[in-house]
Order: C-alpha cells, then structure tokens, then sequence
C-alpha cells in the first residue's frame, strides 16, 4: 500500500539540501503518538520505504514535487496518511513545503519494475556497501537482493518461503557516464555521515504466477535490497512503456 503527497515549495532547494535521512525523520515524527511510535527503535526490518521527490531533482520557489511511501504494512499507511491530511505546511531538513494533495492507494505487481530510489547491498566481504566498480559481481547483487527479499518476507508473514530462482530475471541497469552503473547518496547514520553506493534500474522484470504474487506484491512495497527505511530500494510497477505509482 501506498501515500503520495504533492507539495509545493515554498523556497529554493539545492541538489541534497533535503536527504534522504530527514525525509526519514520526517516520517518518524509523524507516527509519534501512535501504535508505530517506537518503530524508530525497534531491531530488523521497519517493512517501509520512499522515493526519491520526483519529477526532476532541482526544486525551485513554487515547483510541484511529489514523494511516496509504500509498505506492506496497510496500518502503517493508514497511520501515515491519517497524520498527513490536517497538515497543510510542514518541514523536511529545515525547509517549508506546503503540501497541496495527499492520496492512499494499491498498486499490483506487473512483473515489470522500474526502480525510485537506489538499490543497496552489502559488499561481499560483508563490511561496508557493494559498488559494481570496486567489486563487479552480478552474481552477488542478485543474491544478495534475493536472499534479502525472501529473508524480509518469510519475517513479515511469519511463514517460510522459497522462490523457484533468482529475484528477477532480466536486469536493465541505468548507466551514467563513463559506463558506472553506480550512484551515491550521502545519508546521516546514527550521527555519522556517509556516501552510500547503490544503483538504479530502468528494468527488473520477474514472472508473476497465482504462488509468488503475494511475495512481488510485498517486495513492490517493502522494498529490494537493504537500507529500505532511509528511502533505498523503492519500487514502481511498470505498465506498457511507462512508469507507474508516481
């Protein structure tokens, strides 16, 4: 399940004058007060994550913007949208949005995804994050994005789980300049900042049958990959040759 929020800004905002950690923190300060007030707090997976703000990346005095947040969780977004239809201003990194629509809605796995957010997996050493320059492995960020996949779900539904193969069965990176399939994103972890390496997918495709649609449906939602609560890992379903859930 999914809430979209459109916002207006009010002011100018540079490339990562707003990331992904206080995005996080604006969340978390909407569920206190509620069932989900710890969450923050709690150990393994928190089963949420977010977009990237989109269109585009620069954000000048009256653009419109828009942002999701998807989770498996229907409570949780019931919570979230409950806490967001009063709000008609609000702060994210210091910086006032006025927030002009917000919306809850369901989205069905296609087969067909199309990433909002980087993807994020442990290096295979197992310290620090998996780059494709450094490391060069497929193998590895299949996987790990796999094993994750099941190992989130199997913890959600309580029930153990296996998929007949990898996680998805075709892969269509992005490809920057220079041919790096890698991107950064500076986030603030426990009050440390770091450069975290993932990568973006203009195509993950998967085939969906009546015994796995519940599994995709979850990891549309909860996410692909690890660091999902800081807004890593989101997904969007793609129809035809267009993008969905924006």
């Amino acid at each position: 399940m999914r809430v979209k929020v459109d916002f207006r800004a009010e002011d100018a905002i540079p490339n990562g004058g707003i990331r992904k950690h206080d995005i996080q923190a604006f969340i978390y300060s909407l569920l206190m007060g509620t069932e989900y007030d710890r969450l923050h707090d709690d150990r393994g997976f928190k089963f949420f994550t977010f977009s990237n703000f989109f269109p585009g990346i620069d954000v000048k005095p009256g653009d419109r913007k828009s942002f999701v947040i998807s989770s498996p969780n229907e409570g949780f977004i019931e919570t979230l949208y409950e806490k967001l239809l009063p709000v008609e201003r609000f702060y994210i990194g210091g910086k006032p949005l006025e927030i002009e629509r917000v919306k809850k809605f369901k989205l069905r796995p296609t087969g067909r995804f199309i990433t909002g957010s980087p993807v994020v997996v442990r290096s295979i050493t197992g310290r620090g994050f998996f780059t494709f320059h450094h490391e060069n492995s497929l193998d590895h960020f299949i996987r790990s994005i796999t094993e994750n996949a099941v190992e989130k779900y199997t913890a959600f539904t309580g029930e153990p789980f296996q998929l007949d193969g990898p996680l998805f069965s075709r892969m269509v990176p992005y490809v920057r300049k220079k041919g790096w399939i890698d991107v950064y994103v500076r986030v603030n972890i426990r009050g440390r900042y770091f450069d975290v390496p993932g990568s973006n997918w203009k195509l993950l495709q998967a085939k969906i049958t009546p015994d796995n649609r519940d599994f995709y449906a979850f990891i549309m939602d909860a996410g692909i990959g690890i660091l999902n609560s800081l807004g890593f890992g989101f997904l969007n379903p793609l129809r035809g040759k267009g993008r969905t859930g924006n």
